[in-house]
Order: C-alpha cells, then structure tokens, then sequence
C-alpha cells in the first residue's frame, strides 16, 4: 500500500454498502480522515456518515458543509453512488431513463461541482469517478445504466483538462462483475457464465475494487488523470 503523507478528507458517496462501503473502509484503515454519503442503512464504524440524496443540489451543498466542520475540506472525492433500472429498450420508460441518468450522471456532475472549488484554491485533488465495465462492452437491458457510466470518461478527461494545472486529477475506475449484494440474487447459470468469460476466471470482490482506488487516490499518483482503469479481470480487455 503507498504511503499517506498526511491525513487527508475523503468523501465516499454511496458509503453504506457493497463497493461504496469497502473503499469507505479501506481509506479509513489506511489512516484517511472519511466520510461517506448515504440514503439508508449505515455507514462503517469510524466513518463520517451524512446522509445526502445527491439528485438534490441542497443536500449536497449540506452534506459538504457537515464534512467540512467536522473533519475539512474534502481533498480525495470518490464518486460512487448509484442505481440501476434495468429493462430492455422496448419496455424502458422515461423515469426508468432519467432516474438512472440522474443519479449516476448529474448526480455525480453536482458532487463533483461542490467538490473542485475547493480543490483548486488548495492546488490538491484527487476525484476518482466509479464507472462500470459496461460503460464500454454495453449491456442488453442496461441503456440507462451504461450510457450513465460511459459519459463518466467524458467528464474525467474534461476535467482533466481543466483542472490539471491546479494538481487535481480525475481518474475513472470500471468495475467489472464483482461480489456483491447486488450480484449474490443472481442465478448460478448466470454466474458460471460470467465466470467463464472473465480470463481471470473468478468474480472480483469489493477489495479489488478499494485498492485500486486508493492507487489513484494517493498523492504519489499525481500524474496520472483522464485514465480509466478496468478492474475486471480481463472481462472487458481495456474496452
């Protein structure tokens, strides 16, 4: 694991279970001052959990407000929160579209608004978008979703380009088929399927995921931003 120069505040939105929840408490365990967004449920034991709808701007402007007098500005965001409606194109409606687009796509445009001033007046930042692999494979069933994944690249290399200067990187991460709760309702045929597809010939798990995040996350990763990094097992070959 690469050293923290120092106890830096990170936010994790959609911090209460699944993927949000490990990286959550792999920052904390690597000595990271954390906080976490949630909806329901909980968050992990010393995390910082604010409860925040990031589809409404003036809860998010809240939740940064409570992490900033609690532990300081956020100076490693971690865009995470999402939702998934899935059904295929003929029988998609509108709010099963814009549900998933604005969750997913505005949602995280408004965090990561909220987060970047701050960022640039400090001339340090670390914004890591979680994407998924279908961003870029696509998906039968899943319009609303990898459409809402892919332009998550668009966003990290303009913000690449704008920010840049200031020491902010924005870097994607694209999960591929990962243990989860989600995932654990599926069929086995389903699951010996993906296993069968994936060249590393297992599912990934949540830790994969949280290592590969807190790579990008680290201050020595400072020269790398606008990437998209695949944790997949091969399953999407860079794609």
């Amino acid at each position: 694991m690469l050293p923290v120069t120092e106890s830096r505040v990170v936010l994790v939105t959609g911090g209460s279970k699944g993927i949000g929840r490990a990286m959550a408490e792999a920052f904390r365990d690597a000595g990271y001052r954390v906080a976490a967004t949630y909806r329901s449920g909980g968050v992990p034991d010393g995390v910082l959990g604010v409860t925040c709808d990031i589809t409404d701007q003036g809860q998010v402007d809240q939740a940064f407000e409570t992490i900033e007098k609690e532990l300081g500005p956020v100076e490693v965001l971690v865009a995470n929160a999402g939702v998934t409606r899935d059904t295929l194109l003929m029988r998609m409606s509108d709010d099963d579209w814009q549900t998933v687009i604005d969750t997913n796509l505005t949602g995280t445009f408004r965090v990561v608004r909220r987060a970047a001033r701050p960022m640039m007046r400090a001339r340090f930042g670390r914004i890591v978008l979680i994407s998924s692999v279908v961003a870029l494979l696509g998906s039968p069933g899943q319009i609303n979703y990898s459409s809402s994944k892919a332009a998550l690249v668009g966003m990290a290399r303009s913000l690449t380009r704008e920010l840049g200067t200031r020491n902010v990187t924005a870097n994607v991460v694209a999960p591929g088929f990962i243990e989860t709760d989600m995932t654990s309702v599926l069929g086995e045929d389903t699951i010996a399927d993906y296993r069968k597809r994936i060249p590393a010939g297992r599912l990934g798990s949540v830790d994969d995921v949280a290592r590969a995040v807190l790579f990008l996350a680290n201050d020595s990763s400072g020269y790398i931003s606008g990437a998209v990094l695949p944790v997949d097992g091969g399953l999407g070959m860079g794609h």
